[in-house]
């Protein structure tokens, strides 16, 4: 009788399990395929959501002033958005397009001359020589030098018009990304209380602290690293366009790039400016490197004025963010991985701050 009952205990055992396997089986199955459904859209969805948690308090503002109004203010700050996002594309592609147009123009009729250097380009430090030399081959005739270097020529062709393409594409999923922010804004209120109650399922009330600190870290970051960066290149731009430089679309583009990873912008408008200087009159020249200089060092001014109190991330964290983010997922990686690694600092440092005295009592 007993070994009746144990063979039955064990049969029913072996049924649970296996039931218990093939459930847990198609829940890892629907998961998985739910994340591939949704995998193209994280890196938008997830920049709507950091540009949402940003700008709640200019939304919260601007609703209040609007008599509560939260619709028509998340209309307006989307609209504004959009503005902000494509009207300067729009005039920065279009001088870049110009700009490849007449070079092309040129070329095909034989026109295209480059003036020579001066003689103190041979004297500039370490690559002196080497852009004297390349200079006066192309000032020699310029179909020649393209000529004998038609390898590089192609394999920069082909890099650049990649880098175009995944640029318009990062630019229509920052527009997609500007009207979910828009969306998120809406149900702001309920969607912070849900994200609580997520943390506080994971980690009970430390959980929502990670959650508060989360909010914290992303505005903080988000203003204090991204928006320094954005305001950065802005004035960047004016100057170059200002000055008339070609390709200023292109130019601001990497500017942006070198402003989020906290590498100093002078390194692109450091020579342009002496180009300038090759180009145009003194006067001129020495006012764009003034104002170069200015731009290049107007983060040590903006950073303590945007960078929330409290809120500490090295920047070779957001240096290793925006660098793994753009490797990842394009134009959009850039921004979303400087803000994502982060917060996964924070909360590290938090999770490490929590243990300590623990640890330290034990």
């Amino acid at each position: 009788m007993n070994n009746d009952n144990s063979s039955t205990e064990q049969l029913s055992f072996v049924r649970n399990s296996i039931a218990a396997a093939i459930q847990i089986g198609l829940l890892f199955l629907l998961a998985a395929w739910c994340f591939d459904i949704i995998r193209p859209f994280i890196g938008v969805v997830a920049w709507a959501a950091i540009i949402a948690v940003a700008i709640f308090p200019l939304h919260n503002k601007l609703a209040g002033l609007l008599g509560g109004r939260r619709k028509t203010s998340s209309v307006i700050i989307v609209l504004i958005g959009l503005s902000i996002l494509l009207v300067p594309t729009w005039s920065l592609t279009g001088s870049s397009i110009e700009t490849a147009r007449t070079l092309a123009q040129g070329l095909e009729s034989g026109t295209l001359t480059v003036p020579p250097p001066r003689a103190e380009v041979a004297d500039w430090p370490v690559i002196g020589k080497k852009v004297h030399a390349a200079w006066t081959e192309a000032a020699d005739g310029l179909e020649g030098m393209i000529r004998n270097h038609s390898e590089q020529f192609k394999s920069f062709s082909a890099w650049l018009l990649k880098t175009l393409a995944g640029t318009a594409l990062g630019m229509l999923g920052f527009a997609v990304s500007i009207i979910i922010a828009g969306v998120l804004l809406l149900n702001a209120d309920v969607g912070y209380q849900k994200f609580r109650e997520i943390g506080h399922r994971l980690g009970g009330d430390r959980g929502a602290d990670f959650a508060d600190l989360s909010v914290a870290t992303v505005r903080s970051v988000a203003k204090g690293v991204l928006g320094v960066a954005l305001i950065q290149t802005l004035l960047a731009t004016i100057g170059l366009l200002v000055i008339g430089v070609p390709g200023a679309g292109i130019w601001a583009g990497i500017i942006l790039i070198l402003a989020i990873m906290q590498i100093p912008t002078l390194l692109i408008l450091g020579p342009i400016a002496i180009w300038v200087f090759s180009t145009s009159e003194p006067v001129p020249a020495t006012i764009f490197l003034v104002y170069s200089l200015l731009v290049s060092l107007s983060d040590n001014i903006l950073k303590p004025m945007f960078l929330g109190r409290g809120v500490d991330v090295p920047m070779l964290v957001i240096l290793l963010g925006a660098i793994g983010g753009m490797i990842s997922a394009g134009i959009i990686g850039l921004f979303t991985g400087a803000v994502v690694l982060a917060v996964g600092y924070q909360l590290f440092q938090f999770w490490l701050d929590e243990n300590l005295p623990e640890q330290k009592n034990g």
